[in-house]
């Protein structure tokens, strides 16, 4: 790699790395949050959704901004954003007030994300973008699936406030590489933005997770559930509407014509969904039932980190020589295995014995997955549409992760004792195996367009 691409890889890293660090160290300090500040299983639901809806909602706005200010000038201010929105969390001292700082975080990871992946696709081309996209993969997955084992150590030794400083250092990293990159930033000249897209996209996914996550408080028949609810469902139909007649839509629906862009999104959803899910459930149960400190229930996951480090950009590498169907079918069926052996812990969960196994598992089979993934999605449409397509993958991937929370207490009720911690993990491996089912099906190995 030449300076310029080593510096262009390293800032999109970091700047991913700040999003997905801070959006899975919060799952561990759930329980401390709660405890603190009250509101049980619903206020833990909504400290990660409050992000992830201002999060997968404004990705796709945070791309017209991309076009039409520039790709740095985006990712600078997402970061300095991000910075004071995680300060604001850490003087949070009350529910409501934590929550309000978690959607501006999720404001500003709006802008790192694209912008940064969008930078990757612009600096690097054919064999050696694939690898660059594996080694971004590998990294960011590292950040989400490190976040907790820092997050536990912050919670037993520290705060759980401290748990959102955390990305302090990255964020001032990446904010001096910028200052060193001499790069082009890419403007669109005709760009603009669509504020009415974006305000239907905000109001059509934060009222229908508002009634899911709410209607355990409530019931459905309640006009404070299903009135969201309605108003939401009808935001969105209008959103995909108006998608279809304006002449510059946030999401060109045409991209979901090209089979691999169409059908390896469908299984973002899938596998998306069931991160975020099984992510959630396991760190909960095992401090709230199974009793681990927040420490050892973060360290819980670290062996798959340390298997993404180790085989993503070597699965990455291989989906860009072999093409990535056989990857994007197989990965998600071992990490779904790997999730129904969590079928067998007790009440005690036993590390060695009942956990391990299926975190392994899950491991291999999560760093076989992503990297293809995401080349199959990206590489099936020109470089022209890149940025656009790599902010409507984040955004689904997001937003399935959002609904996969939301609708965590009518997967498993009231809390996450045993039964419930079950139930979680059985739709966990359902939505993994379904993801890999619907890639050996629909997913193609066949190179990219030309245009």
């Amino acid at each position: 790699m030449t300076r310029e691409q080593r510096l262009v890889l390293a800032i999109a890293v970091l700047a991913s790395f700040v999003a997905f660090l801070d959006g899975s160290a919060i799952t561990v300090a759930l329980p401390a949050i709660s405890k603190e500040l009250g509101g049980g299983l619903t206020v833990q639901q909504w400290a990660v959704d409050a992000y992830l809806i201002t999060l997968g909602s404004l990705i796709l706005v945070a791309g017209s901004l991309s076009d039409v200010y520039g790709r740095i000038v985006i990712l600078r201010a997402g970061l300095i954003g991000f910075a004071v929105a995680s300060v604001l969390c850490t003087l949070a001292l009350s529910g409501e007030f934590l929550l309000i700082a978690r959607g501006l975080q999720g404001v500003a990871g709006a802008l790192l994300v694209p912008s940064s992946l969008a930078l990757i696709l612009s600096a690097f081309r054919g064999i050696e973008q694939s690898k660059a996209i594996g080694l971004w993969t590998a990294f960011t997955s590292a950040a989400f699936l490190a976040g907790p084992l820092l997050g536990g150590l912050f919670v037993d030794l520290l705060s759980w406030r401290l748990v959102f400083a955390i990305n302090v250092l990255p964020i001032a990293v990446t904010l001096w590489l910028i200052v060193r990159l001499k790069f082009q930033d890419v403007r669109a000249p005709n760009a603009a933005i669509d504020y009415p897209s974006a305000l239907l996209g905000v109001i059509g996914l934060g009222a229908p997770v508002f009634a899911l996550i709410e209607q355990s408080n409530f019931g459905w028949s309640s006009p404070v559930i299903w009135l969201p609810f309605v108003v939401g469902i009808l935001c969105l139909a209008l959103f995909v509407r108006r998608q279809q007649v304006t002449a510059d839509p946030m999401m060109p629906l045409a991209l979901f014509r090209v089979r691999n862009f169409g059908i390896g999104n469908v299984a973002t959803v899938a596998i998306y969904g069931a991160l975020s899910l099984g992510g959630f459930v396991i760190t909960v149960f095992l401090q709230e039932t199974a009793g681990y400190s927040a420490t050892l229930a973060g360290a819980a996951l670290l062996p798959v980190t340390v298997i993404n480090i180790a085989l993503s950009s070597v699965f990455g590498s291989l989906a860009g020589k072999y093409g990535p169907r056989l990857f994007m079918a197989l990965g998600p069926i071992v990490a779904g295995v790997g999730y129904l052996l969590f079928l067998g812990t007790g009440v005690k969960a036993s590390y060695l014995t009942e956990v391990l196994p299926g975190v392994v598992l899950f491991g291999i089979g999560l760093s076989m997955t992503v990297a293809p993934l995401t080349s199959a999605v990206l590489g099936s449409i020109s470089e022209r549409q890149a940025g656009i397509g790599s902010a409507i993958n984040n955004a689904i991937a997001r937003i399935a992760g959002l609904v996969a929370i939301a609708l965590l207490g009518i997967i498993v009720g009231t809390g996450l004792d045993l039964g419930g911690f079950h139930r979680g993990v059985a739709v966990t491996a359902a939505l993994l195996i379904a993801g890999g089912v619907i890639s050996a099906i629909g997913i193609t190995n066949r190179s990219v367009p030309p245009a």
